[in-house]
């Protein structure tokens, strides 16, 4: 073709018009021959020019298929049409496929839960609080009448076992029906598209948020059962009056359960769904019947009811039972706020942010109930005479560190300071199990003896309650008695870092400074960790993290995270046996005497900060942990003892294990022969002085092991005491109390100076009144000592 151009651009000017109008043809099989010469040979001209023809009738015939009645394509309005409808189904498209990029995936379309929400369950399943736009029960369809699901379907959407999402009939219904009425009577969104927009869509109106829902109907339809879509609706439908679902809207209005609502009632909680504010029975109640009728008439149209259940149904009188809705209520507060303070431990900031989530807790209500009542009789009656106005309490179950009940204070209304996780208070005695466990696991023998007397180590003297002495005993005694002297001089033996060590690796997470005033519980820790670690003394050395959280679930109700929290080895078995063969007697017959139980043994340490301002009882059996502090938040002296927190303590547990079966604590392995598992670094104190018993020390020491049996008194005795003191008014015990007092005062009062300089902030004792009485001398064993000290349980 090139050549053939190049040609006739070089062809001769004499060529003339008739050569070029009759061409000559040439051949069918000719060929031609390959030249390298530019020219072209005269025999080859009309082919050349036949071809040429040729192209020039092919362009003709393009041209008259492109134009038809000598019109350009693009002139012609059914080209434009087509084009138009074309780029229209490729904008559908691309708009599709836009709106499905900002959907929830697949995954989350089986949401049953609003978002912005937080529901807190105990053990049992039941609610104990909900935060957000949540319903306080969530319905099974069956378990939803069928009139009321009829009545939803004839009020929102009467084609709804028909369509697939999006009902374009109920939208050209709806349409018509608004504009006969010159109102907006009827909706056109789907139960679907109405479910859609609650899970997952804001309330703006927009076309934007119009074609989400569409898309997001369409494709819910596809996931999920009509059953499926009908049982979510109808439990997250707003229904006004703070009510979400049909369970809360028949309790906000009639005080009734779904399956005891009338037909006429059923049909005024569905017509609330459009409008509830304009619908609502308590502010518009002619409106709400009307809306009421209207229900009924379409639900006897799609044969629903009959027209006498109708007539019926609209003359009975709109009666309502107003009622707070149920998931306003708040049970076990304490321990709900604990467990959103703890939630950031276990899940993200956004998804904490997201909401919607199901937090199933260890809380078992039973025994909450029982502590929470425990609690509340000893602030109602020991706390009115003794002077305290706050108690805490916690149980947990030591096998795996779950928190069973909870009460962080007398009254969650009036104060949320809870003293179970926040409060820090001297622990006072209760420490003392960690220094002995200690000596225990470095090879001591709880029979080695100690001299208790008077004792000063770089210039800290620690007191023992009563400021008396009993001499030379053994440490399972000097621990039944809580004697302070010999705790800081068996904490000298093993050493600080043993002893913290220990500590922390039982549950005690707060700060422990190695100073000798450690042994006596100077040292503030919680309630929570001091109870758990106490637990590691009832599963033979093992420690659990201890928790309130079992599982958290997210929307789609999927666990998100479960607990799995594996047990440690803190304290070797055969010292753990040792020690609860101790501190089952401190309960036997010590300062825990007020917690026995009749059907099993107990184990635990009582305890109690300087002038009473705290006064502790930490227990256990095999199954169960629970720690018991009473005091007063602003750190006031009491007029109580570590008796009042044991009594407590017993109160709980003795409801809390009926029906439990008897589990028996270890038998107490050999003593004689043990290897230590801890190595010992005995402090090396800068001065000791061993003061040696003054004659009046010395006569201390007489009358105290002649009274030894009034300390063992059992907690039965206190309590028949306690019960023969309710004659005396609390005037005249405070008339006779002060009597007593100036009685002894004259005779001591150089010596009770002295003493409350030289007492120290972590030694167990009582207030100055007491102490004052009980070192008097007229104070002696022949004369009646007063109501107050007959009534309490033995001292630390």
């Amino acid at each position: 073709m090139a050549k053939l151009t190049s040609w006739f651009k070089r062809r001769p000017a004499n060529l003339s018009h008739s050569d070029q109008e009759q061409p000559r043809l040439l051949p069918d099989n000719h060929h031609e021959e390959e030249s390298t010469n530019e020219s072209l040979p005269p025999k080859h001209l009309v082919r050349a020019r036949q071809l040429l023809s040729q192209m020039k009738s092919l362009s003709s015939g393009i041209k008259d298929r492109l134009a038809v009645g000598d019109k350009p394509l693009y002139r012609h309005i059914w080209f434009w049409a087509g084009l138009g409808i074309g780029g229209g189904i490729v904008a559908v498209i691309y708009g599709i496929s836009s709106v499905d990029r900002t959907l929830p995936d697949k995954a989350e379309l089986n949401a049953v839960i609003r978002e912005q929400t937080l529901t807190i369950k105990a053990a049992n399943g039941n609610i104990l609080q909900q935060q957000g736009e949540a319903t306080r029960e969530q319905l099974k369809l069956e378990q939803i009448p069928d009139n009321l699901e009829k009545a939803f379907i004839a009020s929102e959407d009467r084609r709804f076992q028909q369509h697939n999402g999006v009902d374009p009939q109920g939208i050209v219904r709806a349409v018509l029906n608004n504009l006969r009425s010159q109102n907006v009577v009827e909706g056109g969104s789907t139960i679907t598209q109405q479910l859609a927009r609650i899970l997952f869509l804001k309330q703006e109106r927009t076309i934007w948020r119009k074609l989400k829902e569409v898309r997001l109907a369409q494709k819910m339809e596809q996931e999920s059962t009509k059953d499926q879509i009908l049982e979510r609706y109808l439990n997250l439908v707003y229904l006004g009056g703070g009510a979400y679902g049909v369970a809360d809207a028949a309790w906000v209005y009639f005080s009734k359960s779904p399956d005891q609502l009338s037909l006429a009632e059923m049909a005024t909680i569905a017509g609330l769904a459009p409008a509830p504010s304009s619908y609502s029975p308590d502010k518009n109640p002619e409106a709400a019947k009307q809306r009421r009728n209207l229900v009924l008439q379409r639900m006897q149209e799609d044969g629903v009811i009959t027209a006498a259940q109708r007539q019926a149904a609209a003359q009975e009188p709109l009666t309502l039972k107003s009622s707070m809705p149920k998931r306003l209520q708040v049970e076990s507060p304490y321990f709900t706020s604990y467990i959103q303070k703890e939630l950031p431990k276990y899940v993200s900031a956004d998804v904490l942010a997201g909401g919607g989530l199901v937090v199933e807790t260890t809380l078992n209500q039973d025994w909450q109930k029982v502590a929470e009542e425990a609690v509340a009789k000893t602030l109602r009656n020991q706390g009115r005479w003794e002077n305290f106005k706050q108690g805490a309490m916690v149980a947990i179950d030591p096998r795996n560190g779950e928190i069973q009940a909870m009460v962080g204070g007398k009254d969650f209304g009036k104060n949320q300071f809870n003293r179970v996780t926040q409060a820090q208070r001297q622990p006072g005695s209760t420490f003392k199990g960690f220094v002995y466990a200690t000596a225990i696991a470095i090879g001591k023998n709880p029979y080695d003896s100690y001299l208790d007397a008077p004792y000063v180590v770089d210039d800290y003297e620690p007191k023992n309650y009563g400021e008396t002495f009993r001499g030379w005993m053994s440490m399972r005694d000097a621990l039944t008695r809580s004697i302070n002297i010999i705790a800081v001089k068996v904490l000298i033996d093993v050493g600080f870092e043993p002893t913290i060590k220990l500590a922390r690796d039982m549950g005690i997470k707060s700060e422990l400074k190695p100073t000798y005033s450690l042994a006596l519980g100077s040292n503030e820790v919680n309630l929570l960790e001091l109870t758990s670690a106490y637990g590691s003394f009832a599963t033979q050395g093992l420690h659990t993290e201890v928790h309130g959280i079992r599982r958290i679930l997210n929307r789609q109700g999927k666990v998100i995270w479960s607990s799995d929290f594996k047990s440690k080895r803190a304290l070797d078995a055969d010292s753990t046996a040792i020690m609860t063969w101790m501190l089952r007697n401190v309960v036997q017959a010590g300062t825990g005497g007020a917690a026995q139980l009749n059907d099993r043994p107990v184990a635990g340490k009582t305890g109690t900060s300087d002038e009473a301002r705290d006064l502790w009882f930490i227990g256990y059996i095999p199954q169960l942990v629970t720690g018991v502090w009473l005091g007063n938040d602003d750190n006031r002296p009491t007029y109580g003892s570590s008796g009042s927190a044991a009594y407590t303590w017993h109160e709980f547990m003795e409801k809390a294990v009926e029906g439990m079966p008897v589990e028996k604590f270890p038998e107490r392995p050999k003593l004689e022969g043990r290897k230590g598992t801890i190595k010992a670094q005995r402090i090396k104190p800068g001065r000791v002085l061993n003061r040696p018993l003054s004659s009046d020390e010395s006569e201390k020491v007489s009358s105290d092991d002649s009274g030894s049996s009034r300390r063992r008194r059992s907690r039965r005795r206190y309590s028949q005491e306690a019960q023969q003191s309710n004659d005396d008014t609390p005037r005249r015990r405070r008339r006779r109390d002060r009597t007593e007092e100036a009685s002894s005062s004259n005779s001591t009062s150089e010596s009770s100076s002295s003493r409350r300089r030289s007492r120290r902030v972590e030694s167990d004792s009582l207030p100055p009144r007491r102490t004052r009485r009980s070192l008097s001398p007229n104070n002696t064993g022949s004369q009646q000592s007063s109501w107050r000290d007959r009534l309490r349980p033995p001292q630390e």
